[in-house]
């Protein structure tokens, strides 16, 4: 699968795909921890613009990035969530790992 990823000023973007299950977060985890250990990236951004599903295998997911980025001193954000993905981040506890940006779609 391929993903869409923006680097700049040492933050990496992250476009997450319309559906974050268990196939795609094997491979989103992969090609992102590849790009984080290649460009040493301080600020790592999930945009949930597009993303209309996400199940416990997103959330291992982003838990494990954030882990991986509180070794290396870095911030997890958020951008873009619609009011299912922001449930599930309150539900979850995600929100209390990654900083929600405001300004996301509200369902």
């Amino acid at each position: 699968m391929i993903f869409q990823y923006e680097l700049k000023d040492n933050s990496l973007r992250v476009m997450v795909p319309k559906e974050l299950d268990h196939h795609s977060s094997i491979d989103l985890r992969s090609q992102t921890d590849m790009l984080l250990q290649t460009y040493h990236v301080k600020n790592l951004v999930f945009d949930f613009k597009d993303t209309e599903f996400m199940d416990s295998s997103g959330i291992g997911m982003m838990i494990g990035r954030c882990k991986n980025m509180d070794f290396t001193g870095g911030e997890v954000r958020a951008e873009h969530m619609n009011g299912r993905i922001r449930k599930i981040f309150l539900l979850s506890g995600l929100h209390k790992m990654v900083k929600i940006e405001e300004g996301g779609e509200e369902e």
